[in-house]
């Protein structure tokens, strides 16, 4: 853990949670034999990374305004890998910060209503950005690159992140190096979008000769499909396997863990695992999870503060923000 991170308990999450500390571990460990609902899953989640969130606050001059946010995400789908729900936690808690109506839709329920601007949360096609822009010219996109389609963005940049993470790697000895890269699609139309954090991966390695294709897993971004992908690899390569493997998110990562360590292989003795995100999760795993950690709830804050400024400014041109990482070392590399 980096030095001055502080960590809220076990005990202070389940005070906020209103359950028991238990319920709170199991909950973090994403235990699957755990029956409680989605309401109490989402309390606990929600209470981890309130507590795990160091505020940045900036005082802020605007008037009363109304906004959209369009989740691409709902609900259950958040609580499967919860970084949408850290960064939707950031922009709701700067707009009450404001005092300013936020008016949540999913793209399906999208309606042709009055506000000052739209916050478009997730990835989108390019028919789904030009219908969004139709409704609001004053429109910013989280998470999705949309500059190409002429549309105001803020993004990670993964070239830093995942740069960090293979050289963080190699200067610990690591050659032989796996991947568990992210597979998601497009609501409606079901498009496959790109990992770029797998696309920079493939350049470093084939630039640094060490790459391995046999090592690149795919799996779509929960942890129970991080389990079943590196279950079945560790089973069919029970001796051919990388000393480290990076993961595209900390649901890939957890899931990875709990399956290596289940198959008999140590943590990181035989396999050191590097996550992506450092959602509140990250930290009560067992070990304590290495990964990028993207400010999600600041990304969130800024996110409301640039959508402000492109309500305010008429730009003459559309603007990307490009938001940097940093790699918190814990306990599953070596």
């Amino acid at each position: 853990m980096k030095a001055g991170e502080k960590m809220a308990t076990i005990k202070d999450i389940a005070k906020m949670a209103g359950v028991s500390p238990a319920t709170v571990s199991r909950v973090l460990n994403y235990d699957p034999d755990l029956s409680v609902g989605i309401d109490t899953k989402q309390k606990v989640f929600e209470a981890a990374e309130e507590l795990n969130y160091t505020k940045y606050k900036k005082n802020a001059k605007n008037a009363k305004a109304k906004i959209l946010l369009i989740q691409w995400y709902d609900e259950l789908e958040e609580l499967e890998d919860i970084y949408y729900l850290s960064i939707r936690l950031g922009i709701e808690k700067k707009m009450e910060e404001l005092g300013f109506d936020l008016i949540k839709r999913s793209l399906e329920d999208v309606s042709d209503e009055s506000v000052d601007g739209i916050l478009a949360l997730g990835k989108f096609t390019k028919e789904q950005a030009d219908l969004l822009f139709n409704l609001n010219e004053n429109l910013l996109f989280v998470d999705f690159d949309a500059l190409d389609l002429g549309y105001n963005s803020l993004v990670i940049d993964f070239h830093q992140s995942v740069s960090s993470v293979l050289t963080y790697l190699t200067q610990r000895g690591h050659q032989e190096i796996g991947m568990i890269a992210g597979e998601e699609y497009t609501r409606g139309t079901h498009e496959l979008l790109e990992d770029k954090r797998l696309t920079i991966f493939k350049e470093i390695l084939e630039q640094k000769k060490i790459l391995n294709e046999s090592f690149i897993l795919k799996a779509p971004f929960t942890v129970e499909s991080g389990y079943e992908v590196m279950k079945q690899f560790l089973i069919q390569h029970p001796k051919e396997f990388p000393s480290a493997f990076f993961a595209s998110s900390d649901a890939l990562a957890v899931g990875a863990l709990k399956a290596i360590q289940e198959l008999g292989f140590k943590i990181p003795e035989d396999i050191s695992v590097i996550g992506f995100n450092d959602i509140s999760v990250a930290k009560y795993v067992s070990p304590p999870l290495t990964t990028i950690k993207i400010h999600t709830e600041w990304m969130g804050e800024l996110a409301v503060e640039t959508l402000f400024s492109v309500i305010h400014e008429q730009a003459p041109v559309a603007r990307k923000i490009t938001i940097a990482t940093e790699l918190i070392e814990r306990a599953s590399t070596r």
